[in-house]
């Protein structure tokens, strides 16, 4: 038996259509990942962005900007801010946010033809509204999966199909874990090459009270000597003044000391050997459009990255990357 629809008829079905499922997609997120005093909640960000903000029991919380999937505040039990913002940042697209946590891919820097730092930060992501199970080493997490796939503008500039999984996640404990995963979706059979890094700016109390902790005897390409290789022989990284490198071959958890508030972050990585450090200082400072003059003394760059050795993907391989950061005084 066969029913026809009035084209009139037809356009109010799929207006019903629409609205159902979209009242279901913000159903499940929502609904799914809420228990007790732990939600995730979608709202208006700055400029009208949305963002997503994730909760725990405990007072930790987490905020995500569609725009760029970019984590823009990491807030401890006591509601202390732990990501640093600049106040001058421009929330308005196609302009990256300044600070907070942006994905830098396929192109770390100016490896490449591409833009510097590719073009994943500066794109609407989506809310993936049937995601894998939380795995079982992330009890009563709450999280939420956003996806960035390439348009036909994108294609143009940098011809590959792929799929990018980002999980960003809140554990019980306050912990802000992301995990990438991408894969070659092209038909064609063609693989392709990226670098990758998730730019973490760190808010600190004063940049004179910090210390890197974990790259003693490793080598190291100072980005403002030509990418130079030199070797590093302090295991405590202070900085005095402008500061650019990428180190190689890092170890899986790393350490940034804020003496002052004394605060240690734990950096842990899997999937990401190298490591970035970065800090204008004064001069650079006073060149960036979106950084204020003296917020160079209230932040440092410690970025997990993939970039001394680039991801090669053949066509239905996968690359996974993760991150978590922990705060412990």
């Amino acid at each position: 038996m066969f029913i026809v629809y009035s084209s009139k008829q037809m356009m109010r079905l799929l207006h019903t259509l629409f609205f159902f499922s979209t009242l279901i997609i913000h159903s499940v997120i929502v609904e799914s990942s809420t228990t007790g005093n732990k939600s995730v909640e979608i709202t208006k960000g700055i400029n009208g962005l949305e963002k997503i903000i994730l909760r725990q029991t405990h007072g930790s919380s987490v905020e995500v900007y569609l725009y760029g999937a970019h984590v823009t505040s990491w807030k401890n039990d006591q509601g202390e801010e732990l990501i640093f913002v600049s106040r001058k940042a421009i929330f308005s697209p196609p302009k990256p946010i300044r600070g907070g946590i942006p994905v830098i891919f396929p192109q770390f820097s100016n490896l490449g033809s591409l833009q510097s730092h590719g073009f994943a930060r500066n794109r609407l992501w989506t809310i993936d509204d049937n995601p894998p199970p939380v795995t079982s080493e992330v009890p009563n997490a709450v999280f939420v999966d956003l996806l960035l796939k390439p348009t036909e503008e994108d294609l143009k500039i940098w011809p590959h199909r792929f799929e990018f999984r980002l999980r960003v996640t809140l554990s019980r404990g306050g912990d802000l874990l992301l995990t990438s995963c991408i894969r070659n979706t092209d038909a064609d059979g063609k693989p392709f090459t990226f670098t990758f890094a998730h730019h973490t700016y760190f808010s600190v109390s004063n940049i004179s009270e910090v210390e890197v902790i974990g790259m003693k005897n490793l080598d190291y390409l100072d980005n403002l000597k030509n990418r130079t290789r030199f070797t590093e022989h302090t295991d405590a990284i202070t900085i005095d003044s402008e500061f650019d490198r990428i180190y190689l071959s890092t170890p899986k958890k790393l350490l940034l000391l804020d003496h002052e508030k004394r605060r240690r972050f734990v950096i842990r990585k899997d999937g990401l050997p190298d490591a970035v450090v970065w800090n204008p200082w004064e001069a650079r400072a006073k060149t960036i459009v979106d950084f204020g003059e003296e917020e160079y003394k209230y932040m440092v760059c410690v970025e997990a990255a993939a970039i001394g050795k680039p991801v090669t993907l053949k066509p239905g391989e996968e690359w996974n990357g993760r991150l978590q950061l922990s705060t412990r005084h």
